[in-house]
């Protein structure tokens, strides 16, 4: 199964992310984990990431489509995949689709966790974590919605956006998403 799972700040993407994999049994693909580890190993994507990470941009597309390509192409990423982190536009929504045919696979499901704004923006505070103040928590939630309406759109448009209400308990979300995803093993 290949899946890339969206949601804004607070929506619970890492946690519902960690319990996929493990019952699903495959990797679980951090964009922010691949960065942090090719800069620290020096790797030659990594030095090209690196002055972007350092100033909190966006690393360029084709530098994190490269990093995808070889992530994906590992061992343990044979059997299937959730990506997480990537995409974060329509356009690299595109560009994934475009890598998966040149290898031969298929994003089975775009998993949306919906949560309202205002839940979002509480559950964010009360992490207390340095960068979430107010005012940033915001202005992530105002990105992310300003990048993820097309991603949404992009994914509806090829039947392959999953819709989960996520402002519930986690395991009524994760039973939720694994009733879509395998229905017959519920």
């Amino acid at each position: 199964m290949r899946l890339v799972i969206l949601g804004g700040p607070g929506a619970g993407k890492g946690t519902q992310a960690q319990k996929l994999c493990a019952h699903l049994n495959i990797p679980l693909i951090g964009t922010g984990d691949i960065l942090r580890q090719a800069i620290a190993a020096q790797t030659e994507l990594g030095r090209q990431a690196e002055p972007y990470v350092e100033k909190g941009e966006l690393v360029p597309d084709p530098t994190m489509i490269e990093f995808i390509r070889k992530r994906v192409l590992e061992s343990d990423a044979a059997g299937g995949w959730l990506l997480d982190g990537y995409p974060r536009t329509a356009f690299q929504a595109e560009e994934l689709d475009f890598l998966l045919d040149d290898l031969g696979q298929q994003l089975d499901w775009a998993i949306w966790l919906e949560v309202p704004e205002n839940v979002l923006m509480s559950r964010s505070i009360s992490r207390a974590r340095p960068d979430d103040l107010p005012e940033i928590v915001q202005r992530r939630i105002d990105l992310f919605y300003e990048c993820t309406i097309p991603i949404m759109e992009y994914y509806e448009h090829r039947h392959r956006l999953l819709k989960i209400d996520a402002y519930q308990p986690p395991a009524q979300i994760q039973q939720d998403i694994l009733k879509v995803l395998n229905p017959s093993k519920i």
